[in-house]
């Protein structure tokens, strides 16, 4: 083989690389959802969803038995509502503000039912 055939080669290599690269990029917006008095609670359902539009899920996850959870999102600048909630618990929420590639945490605290 020619060395401008392995040149080309390589260089083919490269490109595409950069581009497997830049299509797998994305930002992050991960938390943990606590239980009044600071204990994660597991099995907390989360909801993804943009400012203003009330009802409108982006994604939605469940909390593991450590109360993380984890959404991919798109590397550029905007702002979601991250919601947790479960059944004996009143919800919370907070807003997430994205800038790029980045990972953003948001941690919720769900406090018990008054009876």
């Amino acid at each position: 083989m020619s060395r401008l055939a392995l040149l080309l080669v390589a260089a083919g290599i490269v490109l595409t690389r950069a581009d497997a690269q830049k299509q797998t990029e994305y930002a992050i917006v991960a938390g943990t959802v606590f239980r009044d008095p600071g204990y994660a609670l597991p099995e907390a359902k989360v909801i993804l969803s943009a400012p203003g539009e009330k009802g409108k899920k982006l994604q939605e996850a469940v909390s593991n038995y450590r109360g993380e959870f984890l959404f991919r999102v798109p590397p550029r600048e905007a702002k979601y509502v991250v919601k947790a909630a479960m059944k004996g618990y009143r919800p919370d929420e907070k807003e997430a503000t994205i800038t790029g590639s980045e990972r953003v945490d948001v941690n919720l605290v769900l406090v018990p039912e008054a009876k």
